[in-house]
C-alpha cells in the first residue's frame, strides 16, 4: 500500500511517502528548488519520493492533501465579508488565486501526478494531530496542536488512542497564539512564517516590561488556555500587515524596519511576547491533561517548534512525558496526512512500545552515495582526500579539538527545520569565541543568535537539566549549574546585547544569555556515524557535547546535494567539508571566481 503525503500553497510545502504503514521517505520543496519556505505544488519533493522507491504516480494507492481548500476558502470568504469595506486590496490580491488554481486541489493533484486513484481531504488540524501522535512512540496520549491558522482551527486539543485521533475542543481562528507571536515578529522587523525562532532566540537579552500590557490589552487568557485576542490591535483579517496604527501607538512607535539595528525595545517586546506564549501553552497542556487523563502528549503545529515553551511543558506540566513532531509546521503535515490515511481512514493497526517513535530520526530525505560525490569532485577536479570509514570519527573530532569549523554531510537529509547530524555544520562547544565565528563568518546572520549542542544521549545529563531524551532539538534545558561559570560583578551589570560575549559555561559555544540550550540527544541507532564523533570527542578530549547548526547560510535552506554542501564550504570560513567518507580542506581548494565552470553553472558574479 502506497500512500502519497502533500502539503501545499502556505508555507513549507512538502512530501511524504508511508508504504504499509511505515514512513519512507518525506522532504520538503524548497530543498530541492533552494527557494526557504517555498509554498509551491511540491512536484520535486514528490519525485524524490516516488523515485526513492522506485515508483511511479500508478503505483500509488491514495494520495493526501493535508488540508480542506474549500473550508479554508469558506474562512477567507467569510473573514473579508465580515470586515468590508476594508481589505478590498487584500480581497483582491487572494482572490484570484483562488479561483484560478487552490479551489481545484483535486483536479490540479490529477493533473500534476497524472494520478486517476482516491484523494483524500483531512482538516489541517486533523493532519497536524496525526502527525503529533501516529509517529509517536505511545499507545495513547493526550495532543496538542497551536498554529497560526488552518480552516478555521487555530488550536486544537485531541486524543490518540490506538490507530485513532479525535478532536475534543478546539479555538477558532482569528484567535490565534500563532498568529499572535508572528504579530510580534512582524513587528520587531522580522519575517512572518520565517523569523519566529529568531523572536524566540532575542527574549533572554530583554526583560518582560510589555507582558502585562499584552495580557491586560491584546489577549484575554481564561485558566483552561483559551482565549480570546483584542482584533482592534491586529490588521491580518483585513489588511495586508500583522498589526496597525493602534498597536504601535500602544507599544510606542513603528515596527522595526527590516535590517535595521536591534534596540533594546525589540529585545523586551521579544522577552514579553515569549513569556505569554509559553504562559498560554502551559495553560492549554494543563487543560488537555485534564481533559484526557493521560499521561503522554503529543505535540504539533508551528508553535511546537517553540522549544523553549515546550521545555516549560516538560518541566513544569502534567505529563510524565512529551513528544514533538520534528516538522511541526506545515511540513509535517503532509507526514500527518499519510499516516492518517493509513490508520484513522483504513483502520490498520498501530502499536507502539513507549520507548521507539516511529519517525527513524527524521532521516527521509536523499542520500548520496560515494561514487557520486567523488563523480562530483573529478568532474571538476577538486582537490580532496578519501578517508576509510573507521578513521571518520577520530579525524573529524581532532579538527573540531583544533577549533577548526566543518561541514557535515552524511547519509539521508533530514526532513524539518533542523539540522541532526546529517546536514550540518559543527564545531567545538568548548570554544568561547565559536559562536560569534559561526555567526558572522559561516552562517552570515545576527549576532545575538544561539546555536544547539549535539549531546551523546548517554552524557545528557551531566551536561543539562533534561528529564529524558530530545532527539529532535525540540526542548531548550538549563545547563547544569556544575558547569556554570560565574559572572563578575562587571558582567551582572551588562545589559541586552552585551551580555553576548560573557563566557557562561565550560561549553560557551551553546550556552545561551539565560544559560539555556536547544539541545539534541544523539542516538546511537539511528545516526551511528554521528554517534561515533562526539563519542570519539569526548574519549579523547573529555567532552560529550559539539556544536551543531544548519548547513547554510541566512536566507538560504538547508543544503541537499553535494555541489550546495561544496558551494556553500566555498562561500565561507568554513575550514573542512567531510561528504560520506571524501574530506576536503579549504587551504587547498581554488577559487571559485577562478573556475568557469563554476561560474556558469552557478552564475557567480
Amino acid at each position: 500500500m502506497n500512500i502519497l503525503g502533500i502539503s501545499a500553497f502556505y508555507h513549507d510545502s512538502a512530501a511524504c511517502l508511508v508504504q504499509d504503514g511505515r514512513i519512507v521517505s518525506a522532504a520538503q520543496e524548497e530543498r530541492f528548488t533552494r527557494k526557504k519556505h517555498d509554498a509551491s505544488f511540491p512536484s520535486n519533493a514528490i519525485n524524490f519520493c516516488l523515485q526513492n522507491s522506485n515508483l511511479t504516480s500508478g503505483d500509488l494507492d491514495f494520495v493526501v492533501f493535508y488540508d480542506k481548500p474549500f473550508l479554508k476558502f469558506e474562512r477567507i470568504l467569510d473573514t473579508y465579508l465580515a470586515y468590508a469595506p476594508l481589505g478590498i486590496k487584500s480581497f483582491l490580491k487572494a482572490v484570484p488565486l483562488w479561483i484560478k488554481q487552490k479551489l481545484w486541489m483535486k483536479e490540479l493533484i490529477r493533473e500534476k501526478l497524472n494520478y486517476d486513484g482516491k484523494i483524500i481531504f483531512p482538516e489541517h488540524h486533523e493532519s497536524h494531530a496525526a502527525s503529533a501522535f501516529f509517529p509517536s512512540p505511545y499507545q495513547e496520549a493526550a495532543i496538542l496542536t497551536m498554529d497560526g491558522v488552518g480552516e478555521w482551527t487555530t488550536t486544537s486539543i485531541g486524543l490518540g488512542s490506538g490507530n485513532k485521533i479525535e478532536i475534543l475542543e478546539e479555538l477558532k481562528f482569528p484567535h490565534s497564539l500563532g498568529l499572535l507571536y508572528s504579530a510580534f515578529t512582524y513587528y520587531t522587523g522580522f519575517k512572518v512564517n520565517s523569523g519566529e525562532y529568531k523572536v524566540m532566540g532575542l527574549a533572554p537579552y530583554g526583560e518582560p516590561k510589555y507582558k502585562d500590557l499584552i495580557l491586560s490589552e491584546l489577549i484575554n487568557l481564561k485558566d483552561d488556555g483559551s482565549f480570546k485576542l483584542n482584533m482592534d490591535y491586529f490588521d491580518y483579517c483585513a489588511g495586508l500587515t500583522m498589526t496597525n496604527k493602534k498597536f504601535d501607538r500602544l507599544f510606542g512607535g513603528p515596527p522595526r524596519k527590516p535590517e535595521s539595528k536591534i534596540t533594546q525595545r525589540e529585545m523586551d517586546l521579544a522577552r514579553s511576547v515569549q513569556e505569554v506564549t509559553e504562559q498560554v501553552m502551559l495553560k492549554t497542556a494543563g487543560h488537555a491533561y485534564e481533559i484526557t487523563g493521560k499521561k503522554n502528549l503529543c505535540l504539533s503545529g508551528g508553535v511546537a517548534l517553540n522549544c523553549v515553551g515546550n521545555g516549560r511543558i516538560l518541566r513544569e506540566g502534567p505529563f510524565e512525558s512529551i513528544w514533538i513532531q520534528p516538522a511541526s509546521g506545515d511540513a509535517g503535515s503532509a507526514l500527518g496526512a499519510a499516516l492518517f490515511a493509513w490508520y484513522q481512514y483504513l483502520d490498520n493497526d498501530r502499536k507502539a512500545d513507549n520507548k521507539t517513535d516511529f519517525q527513524h530520526g527524521s532521516y527521509l530525505g536523499p542520500k548520496y552515495e560515494d561514487s557520486e560525490i567523488l563523480t562530483f569532485l573529478k568532474e571538476r577536479g577538486i582537490p580532496f582526500r578519501e578517508l576509510k570509514k573507521t578513521e571518520i570519527a577520530e579525524k573529524v573530532a581532532d579538527l573540531i579539538a583544533s577549533e577548526k569549523i566543518i561541514g557535515w554531510f552524511q547519509g539521508k537529509m533530514e526532513f524539518g527545520p533542523r539540522a541532526l547530524g546529517a546536514r550540518s555544520i559543527i564545531g567545538d562547544a568548548r570554544s568561547p569565541k565559536m559562536q560569534e565565528q559561526m555567526n558572522l563568518k559561516i552562517k552570515f546572520r545576527e549576532s545575538f543568535r544561539p546555536f544547539a549542542p549535539s549531546v551523546i544521549k548517554e552524557k545528557c545529563s551531566d551536561y543539562f537539566e533534561l528529564n529524558g531524551e530530545s532527539p529532535y532539538m525540540l526542548l531548550v534545558a538549563p545547563v547544569k549549574k556544575e558547569i556554570r561559570k560565574n559572572m563578575s560583578q562587571s558582567e551582572e551589570k551588562l545589559f541586552g546585547i552585551e551580555k553576548l560575549n560573557v563566557s557562561r559555561s565550560t561549553i560557551p559555544a551553546i550556552t545561551h544569555v539565560d544559560y539555556s540550550a536547544r539541545v539534541q540527544t544523539v542516538d546511537k541507532i539511528d545516526n551511528p556515524l554521528y554517534y561515533e564523533l562526539i563519542s570519539k570527542f569526548n574519549e579523547k578530549y573529555k567532552c560529550g557535547v559539539i556544536v551543531n547548526t544548519s548547513f547554510n547560510v541566512r536566507g538560504e535552506p538547508i543544503v541537499c546535494t553535494p555541489q550546495e554542501a561544496y558551494l556553500c564550504f566555498m562561500r565561507t570560513d568554513m575550514d573542512y567539508l567531510i561528504m560520506e567518507n571524501i574530506l576536503l580542506c579549504k587551504e587547498e581548494q581554488k577559487s571559485l571566481e577562478k573556475d568557469i565552470n563554476w561560474q556558469k553553472e552557478f552564475e557567480l558574479d
